[in-house]
């Protein structure tokens, strides 16, 4: 396939970026987007231009690194899956792509299509932990027991990658999906319920402060989310909260 990329450059988060165009040729349908873009870089370094920064690690779907907003979608047009397990046969020979950095004010770009997600640490160091008897006399968590329902509710929010894509598709650039889903994980389980009041508290608290929005329910992120984080998860944070706001 024969392409048009029209992507956004940007030198560093003190400068203004723009887009531009990059005419690239010979991609396999069966290559993944950002081997399409390792395809790109290896052009430019020939030429002696500077590739295009962006973010990527394990490009399994697991770390959540390769966050990319492709023609107006985060991920691009694909469901259940990050920028890394989109592959090119999504798109058509002569296409024109759009690639964009996550836009959102708590997500300000460091370099081209990369930006600084270390508000979403932030916000898991303000009480994404639980405490755990360390003196040598530690229970074996496998004999705490635990419905099947609950654990298999936490489970599907611990798959949370926190890659931000609810983020970038949300219009106010809310982060309650991740954090619903960060809250929930603990909440569901006897092991999360010592901090369980304070976790909450806190880390909404931190999300109001890193600038994040609010939810008003419009549901793209969770359409967007590469794990299909449920809004349930955002509900369940709601409850906690208040539940913690009435004992405090």
């Amino acid at each position: 396939m024969n392409l048009i990329l029209q992507i956004w450059r940007q030198e560093n988060a003190q400068t203004k970026g723009k887009i531009i165009e990059y005419p690239v040729q010979d991609i396999s349908p069966d290559m993944s987007f950002l081997e399409m873009l390792d395809i790109l870089n290896r052009q430019l370094i020939t030429n002696g231009d500077i590739p295009v920064a962006f973010d990527h690690d394990c490009r399994e779907g697991i770390c959540g690194s390769c966050s990319l907003y492709i023609n107006g979608e985060a991920h691009g047009p694909d469901r259940r899956v990050t920028t890394c397990q989109l592959h090119m046969r999504k798109f058509k020979d002569g296409d024109t792509i759009f690639i964009e950095p996550f836009r959102a004010d708590a997500f300000p770009v460091i370099k081209d299509l990369v930006v600084d997600r270390s508000a979403f640490d932030r916000i898991q160091h303000a009480g994404g932990f639980i405490s755990v008897n360390t003196s040598g006399n530690t229970q074996d968590g496998n004999s705490i027991p635990i419905s099947k329902h609950d654990a298999d509710e936490a489970m599907d929010a611990a798959t949370c990658i926190g890659c931000g894509a609810c983020v970038a598709s949300c219009k106010n650039s809310s982060a309650m999906l991740f954090v619903g889903a960060k809250v929930s994980q603990y909440a569901l389980l006897p092991q999360g319920q010592i901090e369980a009041p304070d976790r909450v508290q806190n880390m909404v608290a931190q999300m109001d402060l890193e600038g994040f929005g609010n939810c008003t329910n419009t549901g793209a992120c969770e359409v967007e989310c590469p794990k299909g984080i449920s809004l349930e998860n955002i509900a369940r944070m709601n409850r906690e909260l208040i539940k913690a706001s009435i004992k405090s």
